[in-house]
């Protein structure tokens, strides 16, 4: 598929959907399926096809120990290990894990390679690339739990203590949330990246830029429905309440409008899509053996546990095979006819 059809097919996918929500919203017969059906079903499909793919990961199985190591395995005593790179011991692995986990180390660390003049290649870093998708994973974790003040009653302490850091800022009514911004401005710089740049342009997948469309006109229509287009926030807690408990209900106190009807039928579709996409990295990593593995090698010999018994020609049952050729052309053999070595 050429570059820009690459584009352009999620994009107009995404644009069909957001004009799939405004027919759904002028169609008042069509309501009860947007707003209780619809999130239910696609809250199903996130649920099962997420176990599914756990249940698939787990039963995968792993027969060698091949950790990813960037530094000197535990050895002898005066050699100094990496003990991030290299960890020998399940509180060294943990502490790799939350490293990755939390701050991407593993892509901090990653360079980029490119080719200069004569052939020669240079290396640099990439530490942009870690800037821009940290930023992008962090905001969204605290977006989605900022989010949790609509489905709970009352809303915890730490919920209402998070809205009000990430509002701290308060430069407009209504509060205008750091983590907007922030999302915002890395969604883009993934996008810009992923065309400006052709080692990335020739890697990129459709479903790729249908995930990045996604999720960036989630948060879009968030903002805008928040900053610009003002929604009855009471109406979608009444709504997202009935939902959760299992009570679906449109009586609601207010209406809830056009753009929350774009941004919930975006984010329905998100969920659904999420358990057969790359998105599925986020629990991945936890299976990921280059990850999760020892670098232990040299202190324990690892066995493959799948491996079927085997019968095996030694040398000596082949030399007694062959011992009358192999003494007619003159080659050694270890174990005369007479039985002596």
């Amino acid at each position: 598929m050429m570059s820009a059809q690459k584009v352009v097919v999620p994009l107009s996918a995404v644009l069909a959907l957001v004009l799939l929500a405004c027919v759904g919203y002028v169609f008042a017969p069509l309501h009860y399926f947007m707003l209780v059906i619809l999130p239910y079903l696609c809250g199903v499909i996130f649920i099962a096809g997420f176990i599914y793919r756990i249940i698939r990961w787990a039963q995968s199985p792993v027969p060698f120990n091949i950790p990813t190591v960037c530094g000197q395995e535990e050895s002898l005593h005066w050699i100094r290990q990496d003990k991030q790179g290299s960890p020998s011991n399940y509180l060294q692995l943990t502490w790799r894990m939350l490293l990755e986990i939390f701050f991407f180390r593993s892509l901090f660390r990653n360079s980029k390679t490119e080719q200069a003049g004569q052939g020669r290649l240079v290396y640099g870093g990439n530490q942009w690339l870690w800037l821009g998708s940290l930023a992008f994973h962090w905001s969204l974790f605290v977006i989605i739990f900022r989010h949790l003040r609509f489905f709970t009653e009352p809303v915890p302490a730490l919920v209402i203590w998070l809205t009000e850091l990430d509002g701290i800022l308060q430069l407009a009514i209504p509060t205008l949330f750091i983590t907007d911004f922030v999302i915002l401005a890395a969604l883009t710089y993934l996008f810009i990246r992923r065309v400006a740049f052709a080692q990335a342009r020739f890697i990129s997948l459709p479903s790729d830029y249908l995930a990045l469309f996604l999720i960036l006109g989630v948060a879009l229509s968030g903002v805008l429905m928040r900053s610009i287009f003002r929604v009855d926030l009471v109406a979608v807690k009444d709504l997202a309440l009935s939902i959760i408990t299992f009570r679906p209900s449109l009586n609601l106190s207010g209406s809830v409008g056009l753009p929350f009807f774009i941004h919930l039928l975006l984010v329905c579709c998100l969920l659904a899509y999420f358990p057969f996409s790359k998105m599925m990295h986020a629990p991945g990593v936890f299976f990921s053996p280059t990850r999760n593995m020892l670098n232990d090698s040299r202190r324990k010999r690892h066995v493959n546990p799948w491996d079927r018994p085997v019968r095996v020609h030694t040398y000596a049952e082949y030399e007694d095979e062959f011992r009358v050729q192999m003494k007619k052309a003159g080659l050694p053999l270890e174990i005369d006819e007479a039985g002596n070595k």
